[in-house]
């Protein structure tokens, strides 16, 4: 009953914590999109895919690795495995991050003019190379704080990081020119790289903190840097193939719909309206479910190695029927709201129908969230990615093959093929999972 109860305050508190920063995330980017117009955001979102590529690498899987070692030295009885496990997994993050930030610094004109084809990504890109370190080192805390179901602490940072994000992007786009597209990206990413900074500091002070307040118990155990690689690697190696096939995906989107008869400033357009604009309003009910697939992680976990079993089956089976009803509601609602959100939200009419075209994905996109999150509980994280590269690897084919011929037809399509095509392997194996997992031995990864 205590660890239900933790576990729904934990729940509410990211939830209402995730909430605020959504709310205020949405009415930041309805005033960027005021300010720097679909074509900014569409090449903004550009900037985002390589700088997620780069991010990706410079995490390396650390975030879960550090949750999946903490929640098992912690179901071990072992504060003192786990405070060990956090020295290992800074080390790997500073390894990572700084090799991410020399690559993406030093490489930065070959992927801007050769890669995404627009040069002016390239400044916005050297300013994104000096968070990927603080982004790495952050990564891991917030992993920390997760597995030990204390998560005020990183919720609280991570909503002052966010206002001063905003407050230093406005100052920037204020005193840079308006209509000034390289500019006003370069500013939003500057803005974006002193706040990771500045929360990465925050999180240390939180962890050191934390680490005093809290008594010794176990002992240390051995060979967790080869335990860190055994769940981080394999996990890294099919992030870098999901992320790097999704960055050429959105690489490809704009270019294949100028293929289609677009002029490029139609493209951008196009391409920011749905998947930076209408896509942002589709997701933005799924926070609580980003939560509970979060939460997710340290519980099947720990109630994995303890091997209970029944207990993972009713947890997941009861998850997923609530998510399906709220998914269901969230549904109905933005169906009937999409010209109210879109002409007070985003000050057009032109939202409401990319609105309603993805609205019946909602059912499906919330329920993966909920499906990955257990997968990721139960150990098959790998699996999962595996899943998410095949995904991926289809969906830069049907880009490159169908936008030529059928324009933003063929990519409202792609999104609802790479949706329903991932939850059904992720379901299926889920089922798979849980059904034979009682003559399954946990293992210490």
């Amino acid at each position: 009953m205590q660890n239900r109860s933790k576990f729904v305050y934990n729940t509410v508190i990211l939830t209402a914590s995730d909430l605020v920063m959504r709310c205020i995330g949405m009415a930041f980017q309805v005033w960027l999109a005021g300010r720097i117009g679909s074509a900014g955001i569409g090449l903004f979102q550009l900037v985002i895919s390589v700088g997620g590529f780069a991010m990706t690498f410079a995490i390396s899987g650390v975030r879960f690795g550090t949750t999946r070692l903490v929640s098992e030295e912690l179901g071990r009885g072992s504060t003192r495995g786990a405070v060990s496990a956090i020295l290992r997994c800074v080390l790997y993050a500073l390894l990572f991050g700084l090799t991410a930030c020399g690559i993406l610094y030093n490489r930065a004109e070959i992927i801007g003019f050769l890669w995404v084809g627009d040069a002016r990504t390239v400044l916005s890109l050297r300013i994104m190379a000096f968070e990927l370190p603080f982004i790495a080192l952050s990564s891991v805390f917030s992993g920390y704080f997760t597995a030990c179901g204390r998560v005020t602490k990183p919720a609280v940072v991570h909503f002052l990081e966010q206002l001063v994000c905003v407050s230093l992007t406005a100052v920037f786009l204020f005193l840079a020119p308006k209509g000034d597209v390289e500019l006003s990206c370069a500013c939003v990413t500057l803005a974006g790289a002193i706040s990771d900074g500045i929360s990465f500091f925050m999180m240390l002070g939180v962890f050191l903190h934390d680490v005093r307040t809290h008594p010794r118990t176990g002992r240390k155990p051995e060979h967790l840097m080869s335990r860190l690689m055994g769940i981080s690697l394999p996990l890294a190696i099919s992030a870098y193939t999901r992320s790097g096939l999704s960055t050429l995906q959105n690489m490809l989107i704009p270019t294949q719909l100028r293929a289609f008869g677009m002029t490029a400033a139609q493209a951008l357009s196009a391409y920011g309206a749905i998947h930076g604009m209408a896509f942002t309003v589709i997701c933005f009910p799924a926070c609580i479910l980003q939560v509970v697939a979060e939460l997710l992680v340290p519980k099947l976990t720990e109630l994995q190695v303890q091997r209970r079993t029944e207990r993972i089956r009713q947890v997941c089976g009861f998850l997923l029927a609530k998510t399906l009803l709220y998914a269901s509601a969230v549904s109905v609602v933005l169906f009937f709201a999409a010209d109210w959100i879109s002409a007070h939200i985003y000050k057009t009419d032109d939202i409401a129908v990319y609105i309603r075209i993805l609205v019946p994905l909602i059912p499906v996109m919330f329920s993966d969230i909920v499906v990955d999150g257990c997968l990721k509980g139960l150990g098959e994280h790998v699996w999962s990615m595996g899943v998410n590269i095949l995904e991926s690897a289809v969906s830069v084919v049907l880009v490159y093959t169908l936008l030529p011929r059928f324009g933003l037809g063929a990519f409202i399509f792609i999104l609802y093929f790479d949706e329903v095509f991932n939850f059904l392997l992720s379901i299926s194996r889920l089922v798979q999972v849980t059904q034979h997992m009682d003559n399954a031995v946990p293992t210490a990864t």
